[in-house]
């Protein structure tokens, strides 16, 4: 029977630890010897007697109010198998997002998406749910507003059901809000703005608003159902880089594009309805992310006047035209039929690829197949499409903005028909045999994995390859093989009050209008245009569909797609439940030696820090070390508003830390690997050498937990430091996290230069976002680290404050750390190492001090030198997340400290998605012009959650920081780097002038 713990309960029971078990099997386990003669626990008849491990599922019930925040945060740090958050009716105001992180089994409702409502509108975090590494999670029954990124989000989460929820923005209107949420959720589609300013009598979309509704990513077996969005200023429906996964019976309105299914293998629409967004639906494969999709059915669908503006800041999706009933681009395999396309003013179906966007054989991403194929489309209903093409702007697609590109295209190369468009659009471009295109090869040499069909199986751990293998595409006598890598269009509907079909042959006949241009720029009018295309052969659009008879041509049409079955749901039993209160405090305070830390209790998480004993001084800890624990330091370190760290690795006796560098050993990104039952303190102060003090703020521990599946894991606990009753200072656990003002005044240690400053905001994260950036590559799972890597250790001790002076922890012996470590037996698989006279390890990796001109070994301020502390701080700031295993994944902007500055290093890189995170910029990085880059804008932002980067454990921007990378987009990054010279090819025009 479940628990049902109430608002006032919740208190109480975030005492109570989230996970168990730091004792395990394998060869780093502590002997028993080693465990201080703790007794054993539970199940034992001891003194006390026995007492349950585990308690039972749980109810957390959440109402609104004041403290609604407070007891969301409280019960989401705690989710655990079989646990349900119960959200009541009404509307709630919350200031912080809802994170479920690394759990499974649990379940968040509402009254219904009409009576539940949970406004995120003041929220400091940029999601409003986020589910991340959840196996098996349903929400259900409520309604998400005004969020400042997206509203549902779901990244690596297998097993995910959305049903019966809403994502809503309240637009450029008045906001929606508890007294008028009754009427306001509730979007008509009558009458959409065509253009920016038009009347807007049912909603008033907004670029301000969030990026995505509902968005799962990265995740498998997903099901979203009797759901809806309303005004998303990118996808309002969204799946991404997922496999199996079905959106059915929902709605999507007001958003820049309605449905989008990106790069999924085995996706299904069915019975949806997409009405006055901007395109109703959309199934493509986007450019350098985690996987490439195959295999989508749209069904029973109704998508009617998707003609509202293009409200999108950039990216993809900024280019797609209002008025587009479903679009595709390069994703093979779609079956679309049984649905309704009715009052698309630019065309009810567009047929694209990437060589219109990039130019043929430009896409710089050679494991993408730019070209849809497979193609399928049968017994829809077609009506009133193509009646009012978006105007061209001719300057501003010269000018780079590619918004007006297609309807530009289609407008003038339809002869028959001019400035209108068609039910179904084709650009006829289709791919043509590379015969000298070999087979891809993995990081390892060996071929990539196939298909069924011969088609290689690219994820983005593989290298880029030199060209764009097809040749699965053509039998042996170089013949496209059709019907399965054609286009079968029969047996639709098609309105006889529109013109059924058009191909507008791509670029064609362009070439000579950029010739004639720039001889006359007065010719780059649409009758101008028109006048030199008609005179060019083939340019012009044609309206045979027969080349889609596939029964006519060939004999036979395209084969049915399977349907999407979701298997049934299989739970891993790695996570265990919450242990009980009353385990906790047998544990917590047990009686230990003098100078031992208290092992048993690092099962479970304790109320107060100085119940492990791990500090000499439990009201200090800069002091020594309990039980020989470590003190270290980083060369580059993660930014928390300008505070000072006090590092201490405590490794269990009679185990060591196994050392593996970055490429020889097969750790790229990862840390030290550390024996089951380690915790890693760091402690946070802030530093005013003028006055002679230092404040503690916040301690926070990771330890190496191994569950009761023996599965070992990382858990992060954070306490506050606070002064008691009696006057001594106590650091209490806040997995609930918290703020504090602080200020600082301190010569930096490693640059010499003095920083001096305050915040009133200093963040001190949830047990859960602290996941979000601590769930990395290592090889267990959880908060696992993220400085202790070797490079990033390799130099002598010495404390960032010079507070303590040569007392505690400033005592401590200032040697090189990875060999100290040797020295002392805590690390085993350490080549012998040379140290030169700045003390440090000369013959295995390391890296610099961003902040220190030429500590990298480059001459100082040269462009090496800018380059490399650029990378370092870069890697130690952002990297954890943006990974092809973090946080990030999916947005294909990698910053792995091995790999090549090229595309995935941001290298003129477009966004994979829109809103106020791309600053209304169209690359991530763009050679020579920090202004016009992503990265900077974000590195360069506070107090917004949409651009802040990174998003978690700062208030404000890093100004040093932002220098250095400012310096580097600036001076040293150009054209000649990989893909440096594609930030200026983003439209059709300018890709025939290269």
């Amino acid at each position: 029977m479940k628990q049902n713990l109430t608002s006032t309960g919740l208190a109480v029971a975030l005492t109570t630890a989230l996970l168990s078990g730091c004792s395990g099997g394998g060869s780093d386990a502590p002997a028993a010897s080693d465990r201080d003669n703790n007794q054993a626990v539970a199940g034992d008849q001891t003194a006390k007697g026995p007492v349950d491990r585990f308690s039972d599922g749980r109810i957390f019930t959440i109402n609104p109010g004041t403290g609604a925040t407070n007891d969301m945060v409280a019960a989401m740090i705690q989710m655990r198998p079989g646990d349900v958050m119960s959200f009541g009716c009404g509307f709630f105001e919350l200031d912080q997002g809802l994170l479920l992180q690394a759990t499974e089994n649990i379940r968040i409702e509402g009254c219904g998406k009409d009576e539940t409502v949970l406004s995120f509108r003041n929220s400091v975090n940029v999601t409003g749910l986020e589910a991340l590494n959840v196996r098996g999670i349903t929400v259900e029954g409520l309604t998400i507003l005004d969020s400042p990124g997206d509203a549902f989000k779901l990244k690596g989460v297998k097993w995910g059901t959305l049903r019966d929820v809403r994502a809503i923005w309240s637009g450029g209107g008045t906001p929606i809000t508890a007294d008028n949420y009754g009427e306001r959720l509730h979007v008509a589609c009558t009458a959409p703005p065509f253009n920016e300013g038009d009347p807007a009598v049912d909603y008033v979309p907004s670029s301000a608003s969030g990026r995505y509704g509902i968005y799962p990513v990265e995740s498998e077996n997903i099901l979203v159902e009797n759901s809806e969005s309303v005004g998303a200023s990118d996808a309002g429906i969204y799946v991404g880089q997922t496999n199996t996964a079905i959106i059915r019976n929902s709605r999507a309105v007001y958003n820049v594009m309605g449905f989008e299914i990106e790069n999924v293998q085995g996706g299904e629409y069915d019975n949806n309805v997409a009405e006055c967004n901007t395109g109703g639906f959309l199934i493509y494969d986007l450019e350098n992310i985690t996987q490439y999709g195959d295999t989508s059915v749209m069904l029973n669908n109704i998508a009617s006047n998707n003609n509202t503006y293009n409200f999108a800041h950039s990216g993809l999706v900024s280019a797609v035209p209002r008025g587009t009933g479903f679009i595709t681009l390069g994703y093979d395999n779609i079956e679309i039929f049984n649905n309704v396309f009715e009052d698309h003013s630019t065309a009810a179906v567009i047929y694209t690829s990437y060589e219109l966007i990039d130019g043929k054989d430009k896409t710089s991403d050679k494991k993408l197949d730019p070209y849809t194929e497979g193609l399928h489309i049968h017994n829809n209903i077609m009506r009133n499409s193509g009646y009012d093409l978006p105007p061209p702007d001719l300057e501003a697609v010269l000018d780079g903005q590619v918004e007006t590109v297609l309807p530009t295209l289609i407008g003038i190369k339809n002869a028959s028909n001019p400035g209108k468009g068609a039910h179904i659009v084709w650009d006829g471009l289709l791919d043509d045999l590379d015969a000298d295109c070999g087979y891809p090869l993995d990081a390892n040499g060996e071929p990539v994995p196939m298909d069924e069909n011969g088609k290689p199986i690219h994820t983005n751990a593989h290298p880029n390859p030199a060209c764009h293998y097809n040749a699965y595409k053509f039998n042996a006598m170089a013949e496209r093989k059709l019907p399965q890598w054609g286009s079968c269009f029969h047996s639709n509907d098609l309105g006889a009050e529109s013109q059924p079909y058009m191909n507008f042959h791509g670029t064609q006949g362009l070439e000579l209008v950029l010739a004639a241009a720039e001889q006359d720029p007065s010719i780059l009018s649409p009758e101008g245009i028109q006048s030199i295309l008609e005179g060019a052969s083939g340019a012009m659009a044609d309206t045979d569909a027969s080349v889609h008879d596939c029964q006519a041509r060939f004999g036979q049409t395209l084969a049915a797609l399977p349907r999407v079955v979701i298997p049934p749901y299989e739970p891993s039993g790695d996570i265990d439940p919450a242990p009980s209160e009353e385990y906790i405090n047998r544990l917590c305070e047990r009686n230990v030696s003098p100078g031992s830390v208290n092992r048993r209790a690092l099962e479970v998480n304790c109320p107060r820090l100085d119940q492990y004993n791990l500090f000499a001084d439990a009201q200090d800890p800069r002091s020594t070390p309990n039980e020989g624990g470590v003190p270290f330091v980083l060369n580059s370190k993660l930014f928390s508003d300008y505070s000072t760290k006090y590092r201490v690795a405590f490794i269990p006796p009679g185990t060591r830390a196994i050392y593996y560098d970055g490429q020889n050993g097969g750790n790229l990104n990862g840390a030290l690997h550390f024996p089951n039952g380690t915790v890693i303190a760091k402690t946070f102060t802030f530093t005013d050498e003028s006055q002679g003090t230092e404040e503690l703020v916040e301690t926070r521990l990771l330890i190496r937990r191994v569950g009761e599946s023996g599965k070992p894991f990382w858990d992060g606990l954070t306490y506050i430091w606070e002064t008691d009753a009696s006057g001594n200072l106590v650091a209490n656990l806040a997995m609930g996290g918290g703020t504090r003002a602080v200020s600082w005044h301190y010569q930096d240690s490693n640059s010499g230069r003095l920083l001096s400053g305050s915040t009133d905001h200093y963040a001190i994260p949830n047990a859960n976002q602290c996941i979000t950036c601590h769930s990395n590559d290592d090889v267990a799972s959880g908060s696992a680290p993220i400085g202790p890597k070797p490079r990033n250790l390799n130099r002598p001790y010495s404390p960032e404050s010079s507070f303590m002076g040569t007392q505690g922890q400033g005592g401590f012996p200032q040697l090189n750390q990875l060999q100290y470590w040797q020295d002392q037996g805590l690390i085993t698989g350490m080549p012998t190492l040379t140290i030169d006279g700045r003390g440090i390890a000369t013959n295995v990796e390391r890296l610099p001090h961003w902040n220190v001109p030429g500590d990298g070994g480059e001459v100082a301020g040269s462009a090496a030198d800018i380059e490399q502390r650029t990378r370092a701080y870069l890697e130690v700031n952002c990297q954890h997340c943006h990974n092809d295993r973090g946080a990030a994944s999916n947005t294909g902007f990698y910053l792995d400290h091995f790999r090549p500055v090229n595309a995935s290093y941001g290298i003129c890189k477009k966004p994979t998605a829109t809103g106020g995170g791309s600053c209304g910029r169209q690359h991530v990085i763009v050679p020579g012009d920090p202004d016009a880059s992503i990265v900077s804008c974000r590195v360069g932002s506070d107090n917004d959650p949409q651009r802040m980067m990174p998003p978690i454990g700062r208030s404000l921007a890093h100004a040093e920081a932002l220098e250095l990378l400012d310096n580097w987009i600036a001076n040293v990054v150009t054209e000649d780097y990989e893909n440096g010279d594609a930030c200026g090819g983003g439209t059709i025009f300018q890709s025939l002038a290269q």
